[in-house]
């Protein structure tokens, strides 16, 4: 039986290391990121004055780029969609962009989560800026500010964005 026990934590074991070498296998693949980053939400309970604030850097302001939300959420999110706000700056603190968006996370209809889902967690990749040229080379602050009737707003376990380059 104890060897039975430990052949099984091995193999567990081995499979986590498995998944996490082909996930940065796959996370360098990806030729068109050029910055992606998630803040887990504290107990999963997101409040309106809790800003979610991403700075990233730029090195070719000639080409356009796609900024994504990144939101993961359980099932049991109580809402088919969030509304946000985000806001773009550049390093001088000069607002760029703003703007308050809806991002749908389950079908209206039937109730169904639109991410990609294992168990009850979903990660839902929204799109916020589409071909967004920055003016010149350097670090740009994304902030997102949830504006939900609900504070704290529960099941959403963390926000992220991901910028890309986009195709011309």
């Amino acid at each position: 039986m104890i060897l039975s026990h430990s052949l099984i934590t091995i193999r567990k074991r081995l499979i986590h290391i498995l998944g996490i070498v082909l996930f940065g296998l796959c996370w360098a693949c990806d030729t068109e990121r050029v910055y992606e980053q998630y803040h887990d939400i504290p107990e999963n309970q997101w409040f309106i004055d809790s800003v979610q604030t991403f700075t990233f850097t730029i090195e070719d302001p000639s080409i356009p780029y796609n900024i994504y939300y990144n939101i993961r959420n359980s099932v049991s999110y109580p809402y088919y969609n969030l509304f946000v706000t985000y806001y773009l700056t550049d390093a001088s603190g000069k607002q760029l962009s703003s703007k308050l968006q809806e991002l749908l996370l389950m079908d209206t209809q039937t109730g169904k989560p639109l991410g990609e889902g294992l168990g009850d967690i979903f990660d839902n990749r929204v799109i916020s800026l589409t071909k967004f040229k920055f003016p010149q080379k350097g670090a740009y602050t994304f902030k997102i500010k949830q504006y939900m009737r609900k504070d704290p707003l529960p099941e959403v376990m963390s926000v992220g964005i991901r910028v890309e380059k986009a195709s011309q």
